[in-house]
């Protein structure tokens, strides 16, 4: 059973024929395929089920040259919107399955952000033909969460809030000089982290951590691709899963500075969400990799 299955509405799957229902039903009412060759004879494809406009279920398999399939693992997914970064990422194949982790090194983040890679018959396509290195790309980040609380936001006025996007802003330069070995910027960030760990231990006396801290972005656990987080929420939406009828919040963040969308059945969120208030969680981060048409 997938951990995040309950994520995008499927909190009732508890047995193994509840699940095998659901994956027969997945393929007979299947609203896209996407399909790669791998090997003489042999078809790697997606078969996409969408529940509501935002979320669904791929399962992954093949095609044999007797047009049976079979299948190899399943998995939910968020389909997110916009340009979450426009980064150099790179791919790398899981050992036991055929399934692709993206690897991004994004600035804003100050970690390589690791994602499970959602269109991988697209990279396998473009792979084959030898196009990759010749293209610019993008990706497009999105997450599921099974828990969940919304917290109410730090009290800023305009003035704050503009010092505050042009300090990261000054940061992430900073970042991207002391990657290419900037001595000047290595040492000025280092005497940023002291002055603002000595901030932090002088506030933390008579202020809660969330009050100081604004938002966080920060690797989760022992898989590569679960994170921590804490940010703003942007925009929100629920919707209901045709299946189950469970609701669904879909709410775009922006945790230190990267936006994305992010996925949670109602009855794992603890609080209300409205745009301004922050989201923090634990999420499994998926991405899909945006290739020239």
């Amino acid at each position: 059973m997938h951990s995040y299955l309950r994520a995008i509405g499927f909190s009732n799957i508890k047995k193994k024929k509840d699940l095998d229902s659901l994956i027969k039903y997945v393929i007979h009412n299947s609203d896209k395929k996407d399909m790669a060759e791998i090997e003489e004879e042999s078809l790697f494809t997606e078969i996409y089920k969408e529940f509501s406009k935002s979320v669904g279920i791929n399962i992954r398999g093949e095609y044999n040259e007797e047009n049976e399939f079979s299948i190899n693992y399943y998995y939910p997914y968020l389909k997110g919107k916009g340009i979450t970064s426009n980064e150099d990422v790179s791919v790398e194949k899981h050992a036991e399955k055929e399934s692709y982790a993206g690897i991004v090194d994004d600035v804003k983040v100050g970690v390589s952000l690791i994602f499970y890679l959602q269109n991988i018959t697209d990279y396998m396509n473009e792979k084959r033909i030898g196009a990759l290195s010749k293209q610019n790309i993008s990706i497009t980040l999105s997450a599921l969460s099974t828990n969940g609380n919304i917290i109410l936001p730090i009290g800023k006025n305009e003035k704050q809030i503009k010092n505050t996007k042009e300090a990261s802003m000054n940061r992430n330069i900073l970042i991207a000089a002391a990657r290419n070995g900037d001595e000047d910027a290595i040492e000025s960030l280092t005497l940023e982290d002291i002055d603002t760990y000595t901030m932090i231990s002088k506030r933390i006396l008579n202020e809660d951590v969330f009050t100081i801290v604004d938002s966080y972005f920060m690797p989760y656990g022992i898989e590569c691709d679960q994170y921590s987080i804490l940010g703003e929420i942007i925009d929100f939406e629920s919707e209901i899963n045709s299946y189950t009828k469970e609701e669904l919040y879909i709410m775009t963040i922006n945790t230190n500075s990267l936006t994305f969308d992010v996925c949670i059945n109602k009855k794992d969120l603890i609080g209300e969400p409205s745009v301004g208030r922050r989201f923090k969680g634990i999420i499994w981060m998926q991405g899909k990799i945006n290739f020239p048409q």
